[in-house]
């Protein structure tokens, strides 16, 4: 395994909602470069630096994993991941909606 792909992908919403899984540090990093400057924040700044520092190896890909995990949290960027939204629908479940 490369030293900065993540063991776990964050999940987040890219575009229009759409879940993407970031794998590595240098998906996130990209995520954060391309994060508009007029939303940039602490959380913003404080995982651009960790994803710089685990790109030079000066501190773990997971370190730079937790980061990134907190400043989409913050922004309300995190998407259930698969085996979780599989996990919430029970065998036979069907969606009220549908008749």
């Amino acid at each position: 395994m490369k030293p900065d792909m993540f063991r776990q992908p964050v999940s987040i919403f890219v575009g229009l909602g759409f879940p993407a899984e970031v794998r590595s540090v240098m998906d996130a990093y990209r995520h954060l470069v391309e994060w508009p400057a007029s939303l940039r924040d602490a959380t913003h700044s404080v995982a651009l630096k960790a994803c710089r520092a685990a790109l030079r190896r000066e501190i773990e890909a997971e370190t730079a994993r937790g980061l990134f995990a907190a400043f989409a949290e913050k922004h309300e960027l995190l998407a259930p991941e698969n085996n979780m939204i599989a996990a919430s629908r029970l065998p036979g479940d069907t969606d009220p909606h549908v008749r």
